[in-house]
């Protein structure tokens, strides 16, 4: 997360109303930074490593009664979150030395030793006194698809390259240099601005007239000395909420030179679009802030591929960026809150094609940004992007397309018409809202069996941490499938789990008055507090998200006039679709009941779909015919959409 300006003072004490106070939204006002000494506390806060040991240090001085979390995130210290401090994730774990009062969400989230030793959720700790604060590494890469299901294009991209060699100039021959260059590319007509203009006269010279042209659609965007045609670059971004994937592309030969991904820098201003715009419309100095954090994402991983590609940032000369509505929004400076209230409008169905510095890319100067077109304002670019690479418009098969996240996106096809609608999933898939809920990175449960003991795989082959979304799901139903959970989620009674599952029962147990289930304990007789468990309330969040998705998909279903069974091909996207198991997401009713070999993890296909727009103009041109052929369904609309979603709770 980037500081605010150092001459930007936050509000007075007296401005912080009860609401502020405990934590419960962000107050206004941006990096509150004042060394005056004036009625103000100073927290001194300790980011630690991965390994635990301390790895920077920062002291920041704010007014009375500012809690924790605020207090970071206005100096550009993250925390761990995906409410956005509003007290809901029980995400944002700090280590606070001394006295400090217990919340009953603490209560819930640690420990009696680990409240004995001071952790506290960094949201509900308000700061009316000099504080010493520990904070947990944030995870930066969580696991993360950046493959996926795609097509073969025809190589015609629209970064062009010309080397020519020019007939210098003289008294016979008075041509302007722009002239002089654009007579001898036949086979373009580009046309050029005054940065090129600029440069022309001394590189001409200086290369004794033996120059490339470089040219983006129909813009001559630099004329380089010498033979550089074999060094074209772009870059392809699916720039999503919870993690970000970059690819370097060579465009001239069509292949992958270098990929990498990272959290979303905007990750502590909540882990989902609504908390995002939630935080806008409380503070209008959030959304220059989330803008920065944002270009700071892409600036990095930019850095990063042509780093790992060997590859020179001034050769980067296009970059495609395939996000949410939302996301796009956040990425240009553009207010998102009618996303986030009726009627739901966008800013625009077609971003304009603008600089790659716009959105903070330090790549070539006079680089391009392709951004794809958004179907609504929660089935967008990202979602255009995903059904270009799999072809959803040309394949005459049934096929559901569903992309799994906080706010899950569906499409359907039947070979001549497509359906697509937005299903509000929640955080659960994500780790969010789960007791034990982390992100797909080392030490999370992403795999649960279940026999005569209890069976994980563990990101990282490390000791188990947390539960990730594939992991809960895994979990759920394999319990399901044990006889441990009914049909309507609830655990069965102590006495029937001795019948169904002896060897498991003893793992069914109480914290407090909800029931849970150990999947890992880190001594034999450690405390169900102590352990990683799926509790009651982690399988209602489930529910509810499954529900949701599930009503979508069976109502657009309907719409086309075809049964489940009729379902020919059903595609998991997203890095959560990489992951989950089909059987499980079949047994859970995630998705139709069909043979396993119908459903397919398809992977990043946003980025897919990114890569494809880079490498052949043709598919941008499909991208925007999407457009037209698709009909969004606003489930919220439906007078049975409530209905439907309580008959699709139930295993």
């Amino acid at each position: 997360m980037t500081p605010g300006p150092p001459d930007q003072t936050p509000p007075d004490e007296s401005s912080l109303d009860g609401i502020h106070r405990e934590g419960l939204m962000s107050p206004p006002g941006a990096a509150p930074v004042d060394h005056d000494g004036t009625g103000r506390v100073e927290l001194a806060f300790t980011v630690e490593d991965a390994g635990g040991a301390p790895a920077a240090k920062r002291s920041v001085r704010v007014p009375p009664g500012v809690t924790v979390f605020d207090s970071a995130s206005w100096n550009g210290i993250a925390i761990d979150s995906t409410c956005g401090g509003h007290g809901t994730c029980h995400k944002c774990k700090v280590r606070v030395e001394g006295a400090t009062p217990i919340t009953r969400h603490d209560v819930r989230t640690f420990s009696r030793v680990e409240l004995d030793q001071g952790w506290r959720l960094a949201c509900l700790v308000q700061a009316t006194r000099d504080l010493a604060v520990d904070v947990p590494p944030l995870t930066t890469r969580p696991k993360a698809a950046t493959v996926g299901v795609g097509r073969q294009v025809i190589l015609r991209p629209a970064v062009q390259k010309r080397y020519v060699e020019l007939s210098e100039p003289d008294l016979s021959d008075q041509r302007p240099d722009l002239g002089r260059l654009l007579d001898a590319i036949d086979d373009l007509e580009p046309v050029a601005g005054l940065a090129v203009l600029r440069r022309l006269p001394s590189v001409l010279r200086e290369a004794d007239f033996k120059v490339t042209a470089v040219i983006v659609d129909e813009e001559l965007i630099d004329v380089e000395p010498g033979d550089t045609t074999d060094q074209r670059y772009a870059i392809a971004f699916d720039l999503g909420t919870t993690t970000v994937v970059a690819t370097l592309l060579d465009v001239a030969l069509g292949v992958p030179v270098a990929v990498a991904s990272m959290l979303n820098k905007q990750q502590p201003f909540g882990g989902d679009v609504i908390t995002r715009i939630s935080a806008t419309m409380l503070d209008p100095e959030t959304l220059p802030r989330l803008q920065q954090a944002a270009a700071a994402t892409l600036s990095e991983l930019a850095a990063q591929v042509c780093r790992e590609g060997d590859v020179d940032p001034r050769q980067v000369y296009e970059v495609a960026v395939a996000g949410n509505a939302t996301m796009a929004a956040l990425a240009l400076g553009i207010d998102p809150e009618p996303l986030g209230v009726a009627p739901f409008v966008m800013f625009t169905d077609q971003p304009p094609t603008i600089q790659a510095s716009d959105i903070g890319l330090a790549v070539h100067p006079q680089a391009r940004a392709y951004l794809f077109p958004a179907l609504g304002a929660y089935v967008g670019g990202d979602i255009v992007a995903g059904m270009l690479a799999t072809g959803m418009d040309r394949d005459k098969r049934v096929r559901l397309f569903i992309d799994v996240g906080t706010n899950c996106e569906i499409v359907v096809s039947d070979g001549d018409r497509l359906l697509c609608t937005a299903a509000p999933a929640g955080p659960a898939f994500e780790g969010g809202a789960i007791r034990c809920g982390m992100r797909a990175a080392d030490g999370a449960i992403e795999v649960v069996r279940l026999a005569e003991t209890v069976e994980l795989g563990v990101i990282g082959d490390v000791a188990p941490k947390g539960l990730c979304g594939s992991g809960l799901v895994d979990a759920v139903s394999e319990l399901v499938r044990v006889g441990l959970l009914d049909g309507s989620g609830r655990f069965v009674p102590e006495d029937e789990a001795d019948k169904v599952a002896p060897d498991l029962a003893d793992r069914l147990t109480r914290i407090g008055e909800e029931r849970v289930f150990v999947l890992h304990r880190p001594q034999p007789d450690s405390a169900p507090e102590d352990c990683v468990v799926l509790s009651q309330r982690d399988v209602r969040e489930l529910q509810f998200a499954k529900a949701a998705i599930s009503t979508g998909w069976t109502l657009l279903l309907e719409e086309l006039g075809v049964e489940h069974h009729d379902v020919q091909q059903v595609l998991m996207a997203g890095s959560f679709g990489s992951y989950i198991s089909p059987a499980a997401a079949v047994r859970i009713g995630l998705v139709p009941k069909l043979p396993v070999l119908r459903i397919v993890s398809a992977g990043n296909v946003a980025g897919e779909g990114a890569k494809m727009a880079l490498l052949s103009v043709r598919e941008r041109t499909g991208a925007t015919a999407l457009l037209k052929e698709v009909r969004y369904v606003e489930l919220s609309d439906r007078t049975d959409f409530n209905d439907r979603f309580v008959e699709q709770l139930s295993f």
